[in-house]
């Protein structure tokens, strides 16, 4: 199997490299605000964001677990369901990521109008 080696060590002193290595998928933020809303369930994810694949958010739901962002448990009963919370670190993060949504939310005709003036 071939493992990828990164040519560049990431700077891990910097902020602002540290939160793009936890957050910086497409997803990952969008997944750390439904856990925090209540949505703990993959499938019901899946529902709330039907352009992205399940596969690709089982994986960033992984990566967030294994950056110690999110937990993954596991009801009683059969057949098993999981579902993810929000460790302290990831309630950590929800100041941030409701920032990144109020500048979403304020600036998003201004990137949309950018958009497709590059796009034509």
């Amino acid at each position: 199997m071939f493992t990828y080696e990164r040519k560049t060590p990431v700077d891990l002193d910097c902020g602002i490299t540290v939160y793009m290595q936890v957050l910086g998928a497409k997803w990952k933020p969008c997944l750390i605000d439904m856990i925090n809303k209540g949505y703990q369930r993959p499938s019901e994810m899946h529902r709330l964001i039907p352009e992205a694949t399940p596969r690709v958010l089982d994986m960033q739901l992984r990566e967030l677990e294994a950056m110690g962002v999110v937990e993954k448990n596991a009801s009683s009963g059969f057949p098993l369901k999981a579902h993810y919370s929000l460790t302290d670190l990831g309630q950590s993060l929800i100041p941030l990521v409701e920032a990144l949504d109020n500048w979403g939310k304020q600036y998003g005709e201004r990137v949309k109008q950018a958009i497709a003036e590059t796009a034509a």
